[in-house]
């Protein structure tokens, strides 16, 4: 079964981008290309609470999932 995506609504759509967004961060501070600060001012930059707040989230799940403190 495929999904094409961009017939998504735009918030499902800013949703996956968070996540990709939060997965690519947490894979910099495990590779050591980025300090924990990435994380924060990543954070920062999202205006809306809801998504920042699943931003968040997401960093808790990679952090788990790759094994970062």
């Amino acid at each position: 079964m495929s999904i094409n995506l961009s017939l998504l609504p735009p918030t499902e759509k800013n949703k996956i981008e968070l996540d990709k967004q939060a997965s690519y961060a947490v894979w910099q501070l495990k590779q050591a290309k980025a300090g924990p600060e990435l994380l924060l001012t990543e954070a920062e930059k999202i205006r809306n609470e809801d998504e920042r707040r699943f931003f968040e989230q997401a960093v808790q799940k990679y952090k788990r999932i790759m094994s970062v403190a």
